[in-house]
């Protein structure tokens, strides 16, 4: 049941990355990655990482997309313009993707190390004690300055929003 769960959340994620990528309007591909951090959310919670699933959520889930949804009204994204594609870009652009897709599928295979299986549910160190422990003492720089570019990044939408008087 574990293994069919991660299947078809797993196959949600990536069809919504790839539609993320695919839409041409900005709040479509904002939509599209909620269902990828939705889809995540529920992996972690199959790990046995309930607060990582939570903190999922509610604070990319939720407040940064929130976030992004508001600095896009705020500059008016349009959707993009469709360009004329070649035919010949399809012809070539398809078979050398899917060459790359598996040389780096081999790659991956013949360096990454042999470990053990993953075992749904196993994973004890996703507590709410481990995780404040280790963001409050080992990971305080960087959450820092994570909290000080998200709060420059508001910044700069506005100043780029604001017109002129």
């Amino acid at each position: 049941m574990d293994a069919l769960l991660f299947l078809t959340f797993a196959g949600i994620a990536v069809l919504c990355a790839i539609n993320l990528v695919l839409q041409t309007h900005p709040i479509s591909s904002a939509l599209s990655l909620v269902g990828v951090m939705g889809s995540l959310a529920v992996l972690y919670l199959l790990l046995g990482g309930a607060f990582i699933a939570a903190v999922q959520l509610i604070v990319y889930a939720g407040a940064v997309m929130v976030l992004f949804l508001f600095v896009i009204m705020l500059l008016n994204a349009q959707a993009e313009r469709t360009t004329s594609k070649s035919a010949m870009r399809a012809w070539v652009s398809v078979p050398l993707l899917f060459t790359f897709v598996i040389l780096l599928a081999s790659l991956i295979i013949q360096r990454a190390p042999a470990g053990a299986a993953v075992k749904f549910g196993e994973f004890t160190g996703g507590s709410v004690a481990n995780v404040g422990r280790a963001l409050f003492t080992t990971y305080l720089l960087p959450f820092e300055v994570t909290s000080i570019l998200i709060l420059i990044a508001i910044l700069g939408a506005v100043v780029l929003a604001r017109k002129e008087i």
